[in-house]
């Protein structure tokens, strides 16, 4: 099942808006196209075949501006834009093209009994920008034929992350434990 993450190399993966190019993976892709305020895209990304080195983070490129809408477009998307024109397409080619036997299998097994897919994530709302999104949902709904496009996801709101305007809450006073004579002592008198 690991061909089912989006890690895997596949290769040939089309960039969306991307005219032509291709990725190994479709984290590349997501990767790849991230924009941040000290880094603009990363073709390198696209190349990766390793499932090693592929995430690109805040502390070495600074804040996220969104992602670029193709290799050479100059519209950047925010998260749920991006989510929903890059990464569901992208893995959506994934499951049609690369791993379709897998797919079958899990379809024809369903109709017989129930499947558990696993996942880090248990995020199942494309919409959730708070969290990671599940890849065993994407599976899924897939296998359910119900995949989210951006057509069945145009009506819906995005979720925001609230306002917090709460206190930080304080941390509680901690009293000194009694030690007993029958609790093991860290020294002990000569």
């Amino acid at each position: 099942m690991v061909k089912l993450s989006p890690f895997y190399p596949h290769g040939e993966i089309p960039i969306p808006f991307s005219e032509g190019q291709t990725a190994m993976c479709v984290e590349g892709i997501w990767q790849g196209l991230k924009v941040f305020e000290n880094e603009d895209i990363d073709p390198k990304m696209f190349k990766n075949d390793t499932m090693k080195s592929i995430k690109r983070t805040v502390r070495k490129f600074g804040k996220p501006l969104g992602h670029r809408k193709g290799t050479k477009g100059t519209e950047l998307l925010d998260y749920i834009q991006a989510r929903i024109l890059i990464y569901l397409p992208a893995y959506l080619w994934v499951l049609e093209n690369k791993v379709q036997y897998i797919i079958e299998r899990l379809r024809e097994a369903s109709k017989e009994q129930d499947i558990v897919l696993l996942d880090y994530e248990t995020n199942g709302d494309v919409l959730n920008a708070q969290k990671p999104l599940s890849h065993a949902f994407l599976v899924k709904a897939h296998v359910e034929g119900n995949y989210p496009t951006a057509e069945t996801l145009a009506n819906q709101t995005p979720q925001v992350e609230q306002n917090k305007t709460t206190k930080p809450k304080q941390p509680k006073e901690r009293k000194p434990k009694k030690v007993t004579d029958n609790q093991p002592k860290l020294f002990s008198k000569p």
